[in-house]
């Protein structure tokens, strides 16, 4: 094993600065939001933010072993010393380069405070000053619960007119573009282990797209994602039936491991075919990029490996002439992380938002506008990620059974 301990240390004074202190938090959203704090000698804190789910916080305090002491402003060499220090506990891939993205994020919005500039400067420049917010929704009629937050009605909240229903409200709170979930309980039906989809299933599918498209027009952009549920005869017996509807993407129609399957169904349709959320790193990528296995490239950063990793992604997704589209299901903290990455990537197209329901979102950031304002989150300067946690909130929707900061 290599050892990294404290190999660089000549620089500026006013650079010259050490970490002290890594910790997480998890906060309970509509998903287990995976926070993380970065505390340094200089009294400057940065704030990241890792996938949703079990099995970080644990990864993360272990990498305390050899991240204290060191300088936050080597992101990319402490990115790559996690990988390598944990490589045998599966670093090159899975639960380990999640904890690392987000502590990769920390490390940026350490940075651009001690270096007073916003994250988006030190990834190479700006392209836009507000990124595009495309709504991820969930069909049915929404009512509010108890906490504060909104849930949605079992009752007909598969029916077309359902969708429709929920469309609508959506456009009207600004946004151009949405996205529906298209995998449902009947799929399962006659057999739920073969991925194969029934005439009835694929038409009650058409229905759907059908009735959300005569619903808000040709003008607003709109996608639907598929959770990796089918076999390749029926991934394109369905992209082929939604061929007349103009669709943004349809997203993760098989299971995501065999690139060649991939590369199969993308090209035998016109519909535009989106996949990328659960690969690691850019070697997971890059064959799917370079044989077009894929028209838009929805990595997470947040657990592809961070800023920098979903940077080297586009990369190679420009040299495609592929869009990339992060998927984000984070809190705020996290989706401002995504925001640095769509004003820096010259090939960005639209970002995630995952959380109309939780009607707290904002609250999670000590400031008193939305983020999301008609449809777009302004790029920001402030140094940094530009957005600061209220740790009152963070201690008041912490996961129960978890220590916060």
């Amino acid at each position: 094993m290599k050892d990294f301990s404290n190999q660089i240390s000549n620089r500026a004074e006013s650079r010259d600065v050490e970490i002290t202190d890594i910790s997480t938090a998890v906060v309970e959203g509509n998903f287990e939001w995976n926070l993380i704090k970065i505390e340094t000698d200089a009294g400057i804190t940065g704030i990241g933010e890792s996938y949703r789910g079990g099995g970080v916080p644990e990864l993360v305090e272990y990498t305390k072993r050899f991240l204290i002491g060191e300088n936050p402003l080597d992101v990319q060499r402490l990115y790559r010393q996690i990988i390598q220090e944990m490589s045998g506990h599966g670093g090159t891939t899975g639960k380990v380069v999640t904890a690392a993205s987000g502590i990769e994020i920390a490390l940026w919005d350490i940075a651009g405070k001690v270096l007073e500039l916003p994250v988006y400067q030190l990834l190479g420049g700006k392209f836009r000053d507000e990124v595009r917010i495309y709504c991820d929704c969930h069909a049915g009629e929404a009512y509010a619960v108890d906490d504060g937050s909104t849930e949605y009605a079992e009752a007909d909240a598969y029916t077309p007119q359902a969708y429709a229903n929920e469309a609508r409200r959506v456009v009207d709170m600004g946004f151009t573009a949405l996205k529906f979930d298209l995998d449902l309980e009947m799929d399962n039906d006659p057999d739920p282990f073969n991925g194969r989809l029934t005439n009835a299933a694929i038409e009650h599918k058409r229905e759907i797209v059908d009735a959300v498209r005569e619903e808000i027009g040709d003008d607003i952009d709109l996608a639907f994602d598929c959770h990796w549920d089918y076999s390749v005869e029926s991934a394109k017996r369905l992209a082929y039936e939604l061929e007349p509807y103009d669709l943004m993407w349809l997203e993760d129609l098989i299971p995501p491991e065999n690139m060649d399957a991939q590369t199969e169904v993308t090209k035998a349709t016109r519909t535009p075919v989106a996949t990328g959320e659960n690969r690691f790193r850019v070697h997971e990528l890059s064959e799917l990029l370079y044989d077009h296995g894929v028209d838009i490239a929805t990595p997470d950063p947040t657990t592809v490996g961070g800023l920098a990793e979903t940077m080297r992604i586009a990369d190679r997704a420009e040299e495609n002439y592929i869009p990339i589209s992060p998927h984000n299901v984070c809190s705020p903290v996290g989706t401002m992380a995504c925001v640095h990455l769509g004003a820096a990537i010259p090939n960005f197209d639209l970002l995630e938002y995952h959380a109309l329901e939780v009607e707290w979102w904002d609250d999670l950031l000590a400031r008193d506008e939305a983020l999301i304002q008609d449809g777009y989150i302004d790029v920001p300067e402030e140094p940094g990620i530009g957005v600061e946690l209220d740790e009152d909130v963070v201690e008041e929707h912490a996961l129960e059974g978890t220590s916060t900061f």
